[in-house]
């Protein structure tokens, strides 16, 4: 379907849970986490966690097969083949990381429906620990407050609505989180917006409408996304 681009969060909006917090929880780091939790920004205390796991001789191939264990509704994943099959525009922006994300979707055949995923990028270092960087460069801030430094989703937004050709083009933005807050915003007349109910995004929303310009539409599962996003898609 050409014309739409679909914007999807990943934790807790693609997967049901949260991936940073799955690898955490499974893999012993719990106690690392909180005692560092207060002292380094989330994207830091990430790639922290992560030098630790492997100094602890877990490799990437343990991550990886902890990362398999993340919950994905079955509807989510058949709205994405859908919309894909469609020839709608889908694409990630999210705050967790390239690793992460890759090894989530590719387990459940779904890596090659999203045309881009913007998110922290990562690397393998020369003693093979994965790695995880910010997405926007810490040392030139991107100026949202409404974002935290690594990332401000809003303006991933607003570059992708730029690089489209078709003046018809809209959007349809998938998410749950504070941090989707702002890309919300970046929505104009004729765009959707999918907040989870009872989330943050949806909580945001509710007391910020007359700024919110795109229409809201709101899922709480798996089946409701599915149901409102092919409806959505249906509409063009």
């Amino acid at each position: 379907m050409a014309g739409i681009t679909i914007v999807f969060d990943f934790d807790r909006t693609i997967i049901d849970g949260d991936s940073d917090n799955l690898v955490v929880t499974q893999m012993g780091l719990t106690d690392l986490f909180n005692e560092l939790y207060s002292s380094l920004p989330w994207n830091s205390l990430m790639d922290t966690l992560m030098v630790e796991l492997q100094s602890r001789g877990r490799t990437m191939k343990d991550i990886a097969e902890c990362l398999e264990g993340a919950a994905l509704h079955p509807r989510i994943v058949a709205a994405i083949k859908s919309a894909h099959s469609a020839g709608c525009d889908l694409r990630i922006i999210s705050d967790a990381n390239q690793f992460f994300i890759e090894t989530i979707l590719e387990h459940h055949g779904v890596l090659g429906c999203f045309s881009t995923i913007n998110t922290n990028p990562t690397f393998v270092d020369g003693e093979g620990r994965l790695r995880i960087l910010p997405y926007h460069n810490e040392s030139s801030p991107h100026g949202c407050n409404l974002c935290p430094s690594n990332m401000c989703k809003g303006l991933v937004i607003d570059q992708i609505r730029a690089s489209k050709s078709e003046k018809n083009e809209f959007f349809i933005y998938i998410g749950d989180g504070r941090g989707d807050f702002c890309p919300t915003l970046r929505l104009e007349e004729g765009d959707h917006v999918m907040p989870r109910k009872l989330y943050p995004l949806s909580d945001r929303i509710n007391s910020n409408q007359t700024l919110v310009k795109a229409k809201i539409n709101e899922w709480s599962d798996g089946n409701e996304l599915e149901k409102i996003l092919l409806q959505l898609v249906d509409v063009r």
